[in-house]
């Protein structure tokens, strides 16, 4: 300790590590329970299905809607693009520093894939492994990025309303303030009865950020120093709508959001991996080698029984893939939300590289358990029998 202190530029480093965390404390919503709070925003508003950041047109099959999740998947899928393009360009026999690092990690999967599965089959799911990895790696890192769940447009009362099925309900700052109209409002909405529906009482529980309203340029962000700027929809009705000159109350519906937050995401990849688990199988046992482990009449009652665990298996490796990688990738979202809102400037510093160690695990797993899988269905049971 008498070193630091005897040091100049250790103790200006100490001294400002310590002020930093004395402001993060005290600016932060910690420091709003002691009447400070100046550095304080707004929790957002978090949700397990993606948001709708733009409505889309009809199709055959339905309404399509540009979510949050399909623009982040859309851009990992670019960046992959692009540095595979840029590698491609550049191969050279004595490798440069981009070209190394996706060597040596080609080679370690496809050394992986040849221990797990053999020489024969490893070129063969090779492709299908390392794209589910770096793809997810890609995705997962990217959630971590400045902007991500943070930078949005504002969803305003009726919209946050009805994702809390209450559909009755008319946001007061777009009802016309006539006497007439004022009447017409108060039948349907302004009565006791609407009052003490269950849909209501709920609702006015919910909190509403305020946003600056920049009319010309429709974008908004949760900025520091943003936590009193919020207020209840009980409020909100008793202000008639009105939060202020210039000011929007909303929740904001972020235009960039991890890619597998999003349950059909991590739902998609796990569905791809299994059918192709299930192709090669067919590819390499035949039809009746590999659907001869789900139904089985050959061992008596016992072998059919043994199928049908086999199949409900099968459904449930689908499950765990899914589940798995959304419910860390979203956990771990919740938790730079929660941090950097109790802790603003450094609560999330600790966690950025946890998460892109969990994103990096999470990718390592769903591609490693994808090859086991594939290996397996690659075996027929007689030769596990024979073994």
């Amino acid at each position: 300790m008498s070193k630091i202190l005897g040091n100049p530029r250790s103790l200006a480093i100490l001294i400002i590590c310590v002020a930093v965390l004395a402001i993060s404390i005290f600016g932060g919503a910690l420091g709003n329970t002691l009447g400070f709070g100046f550095f304080a925003s707004s929790l957002p508003a978090i949700q397990l299905p993606a948001e709708k950041i733009a409505d889309g047109f009809n199709t055959p099959v339905g309404k399509w809607d540009l979510m949050n999740t399909m623009v982040t998947t859309w851009l990992a899928m670019l960046v992959l693009i692009v540095v595979s393009l840029i590698i491609r360009r550049n191969l050279k026999d004595v490798p440069g520093r981009l070209q190394a690092l996706f060597e040596v990690i080609m080679e370690f999967f496809l050394s992986l894939c040849e221990q797990i599965a053999g020489k024969e089959k490893a070129r063969r799911f090779f492709p299908l492994v390392f794209t589910i990895f770096i793809f997810i790696v890609a995705a997962n890192w990217m959630g971590i990025l400045p902007g991500f769940g943070t930078v949005g447009r504002i969803a305003g009362p009726e919209e946050i309303a009805h994702h809390h099925d209450a559909h009755d309900y008319h946001d007061p700052a777009l009802v016309t303030t006539t006497h007439e109209s004022k009447e017409s409002k108060a039948e349907p909405h302004g009565s006791d009865e609407a009052q003490g529906d269950g849909h209501d009482s709920h609702l006015d529980t919910v909190k509403l950020h305020v946003f600056r309203d920049y009319k010309a340029i429709p974008v908004a962000a949760l900025l520091l120093g943003s936590l009193e700027e919020e207020l209840t929809f009980s409020q909100y009705k008793e202000k008639d709508g009105n939060v202020g000159e210039g000011k929007r109350a909303g929740h904001l519906v972020p235009f960039l959001r991890s890619a597998n937050t999003d349950l059909n995401m991590s739902l998609a990849i796990a569905l791809i991996a299994m059918v192709m688990v299930h192709f090669w199988g067919f590819s390499i046992l035949g039809f009746f080698g590999h659907a001869g482990k789900f139904i089985n009449f050959k061992s008596g009652p016992i072998g059919f029984f043994v199928g049908i665990l086999e199949l409900i298996s099968e459904l449930g490796r689908i499950i765990s893939f899914t589940f798995r990688l959304f419910g860390n990738i979203f956990a771990g979202e919740v938790l730079l939300m929660a941090m950097a809102f109790l802790l603003p400037l450094i609560g999330i510093i600790p966690f950025l590289g946890l998460e892109l160690f969990v994103g990096l695990i999470q990718a390592f797993v769903f591609a490693m358990l994808t090859l086991v899988f594939a290996s397996m269905a690659s075996i027929s049971h007689d030769d596990g029998d024979n073994h």
